[in-house]
């Protein structure tokens, strides 16, 4: 039985699909548009000198804009939370999930492909903001 729901949303991108989870999930979730995330990523990663989807370049660019880390698993706890709507909280999250971001909203899976593995897929943490 599936858990959680899909709504195809590509953050705003107008060309061919391609691997930009990172860039796609932030800007649904922040609902900022995609051009403006790439290129301030884009930035940042220059400035660290490391790729726009590593977690040392989005992961200090979401907590700029006020968003935090909400850990779901440690090594060794084994998988604690799963991508499905009843384990997940309410509003705007972004899951960091095995070689993927996807943007989460009230329990919807907002990406270009349902992600969730019929609800087995495991979340390793994710973010969150108050006010989102």
């Amino acid at each position: 039985m599936k858990e959680i729901k899909f709504k195809y949303n590509n953050g705003g991108w107008k060309g061919a699909k391609r691997g930009d989870c990172v860039i796609r999930a932030i800007s649904i979730a922040t609902e900022r548009p995609y051009d403006l995330v790439f290129n301030e990523l884009m930035d940042l990663a220059k400035e660290k000198q490391n790729l726009p989807n590593d977690k040392k370049v989005y992961m200090p660019y979401l907590k700029k804009f006020g968003w935090t880390w909400v850990p779901t698993m440690g090594i060794g706890t084994g998988c604690k939370v799963h991508l499905k709507a009843s384990e997940l909280p309410k509003g705007k999250i972004i899951c960091r999930l095995s070689k993927h971001l996807v943007a989460v909203i009230d329990g919807i899976i907002n990406d270009t492909y349902d992600s969730s593995r019929y609800g087995n897929r495991c979340v390793y943490g994710y973010f969150l903001r108050k006010d989102a």
